[in-house]
């Protein structure tokens, strides 16, 4: 009988030449557990999505409920179910008034993928702008997005129309955003590039350009929404609201979901001129919503994402005392320890695993180690998995 690593090798499509192969049979918290006895603490959340955690009591209990009600009724936005609006509702009540009306999907490409043909359909506009080394996705539409030729190039032609900017340049901001562009897509703290920031100068100048020039604005919150930068949502920390906000990753709590979130006027233009503008048959899957449902609510009573940056903190000058680590970026539990090389990092990587310590690094930014754990790890956990990490940092850097 074949081993279920021998299955992998065979039967399952590959993303890489050279993935982790660590095999696990069990999650919970911070932790995840290989047949083996094996234990390792979850330094990267599956990329920003177990924010409460693996295996979340709360999140558990609504799948399982959820899954003896029903589960696949019909096609999105026809049948009135109940974990599909009380989700809406609860989203709502966590944004600024005018970001009232959620449209779910399956995942982080897909809620793009809609927020794209939203903002062509409500302009009347074609051209849309988003910055270089960014990630929105990787389906043909989002990967026109995407801002890196790398993972680009050889699934040309993509769409057209898609002029890229440097993040953070305001000349950028006035030179490729005016009256033609229906939409700038920009992720509120970029991920894949290695946790970068703008300034609020910058956010200002963004949305005031944006304004000026009808153009919406399109925050990508995939990976820093549901908490993970210290507030419920990145945006928060700018004094500025997007007109189309997207979700996905923490969202779910471990089950897949996506929404991209808007005002009505803007929404309600999906629903004619063609009728059914944008459809999915598993979008805000009843047992997806419910999990995410339940995900909402834990964050908004237990509110454990206020408690993100103090323990980023304590991770970033627990890490800085190492002198072959070059540089520390947080925004709240989204961080990057950066070093030397690509090379260095992946020697570190793989030494990390070998003292059960899980973490990874970024497409575009492959020098910078992801440092994102559930925002639930406690002091104690940091400080272990820092000694962990020193002694990889120390033997393969």
């Amino acid at each position: 009988m074949l081993t279920n690593r021998q299955l992998f090798q065979s039967h399952l499509a590959k993303t890489s030449g050279f993935p982790l192969m660590v095999e696990i049979e069990k999650a919970e918290g911070v932790w995840m557990y290989g047949p083996n006895g094996n234990k390792y603490l979850d330094l990267i959340s599956g990329i920003a999505v177990s924010n409460l955690g693996h295996c979340n009591p709360a999140v558990v209990k609504a799948v399982q409920k959820q899954a003896e009600e029903y589960m696949h009724l019909l096609v999105y936005g026809e049948f009135i179910q109940s974990p599909q609006v009380k989700l809406a509702k609860a989203l709502a009540d966590t944004l600024p008034e005018e970001l009232s009306v959620v449209y779910l999907v399956n995942s982080g490409t897909e809620a793009t993928e809609g927020a794209m043909k939203l903002a062509k359909r409500y302009t009347g506009r074609s051209k849309l702008v988003s910055c270089f080394d960014a990630y929105h996705g990787s389906t043909n539409g989002s990967l026109s997005l995407l801002g890196n030729e790398t993972f680009k190039k050889n699934y040309r032609p993509l769409l057209p129309g898609v002029d890229h900017i440097e993040f953070g340049n305001f000349d950028h901001l006035y030179e490729f955003i005016n009256e033609e562009t229906a939409a700038f897509f920009v992720e509120t703290v970029r991920g894949e590039s290695g946790v970068v920031k703008g300034s609020e100068e910058y956010w200002q100048a963004v949305r005031k350009r944006c304004t000026e020039t009808g153009t919406l604005l399109v925050m990508d919150e995939i990976q820093a929404g549901m908490g993970r930068t210290g507030k419920f949502w990145a945006f928060e920390h700018y004094g500025i609201q997007p007109d189309i906000l997207l979700t996905a990753k923490g969202l779910g709590g471990g089950m897949p979901i996506g929404a991209f979130i808007s005002s009505r006027e803007i929404m309600e233009c999906l629903t004619d001129n063609p009728i059914l503008g944008h459809i999915t048959t598993f979008g805000g899957h009843p047992v997806s919503a419910a999990a995410a449902l339940a995900t909402v609510n834990t964050l908004t009573e237990t509110k454990v994402y206020e408690h993100a940056q103090i323990k980023a903190d304590r991770f970033a000058e627990n890490l800085k005392s190492n002198p072959k680590v070059k540089d520390v970026r947080s925004a709240g539990l989204m961080m990057a320890v950066e070093f030397d090389s690509f090379e260095q990092l992946k020697a570190i990587i793989d030494k990390a695993i070998e003292y059960g310590v899980m973490t990874d690094w970024f497409l575009f930014n492959d020098k910078s180690m992801r440092v994102a754990p559930p925002l639930v790890i406690t002091e104690e956990e940091i400080d272990w998995a820092c000694k962990q990490l020193h002694k990889a940092i120390n033997e393969a850097g």
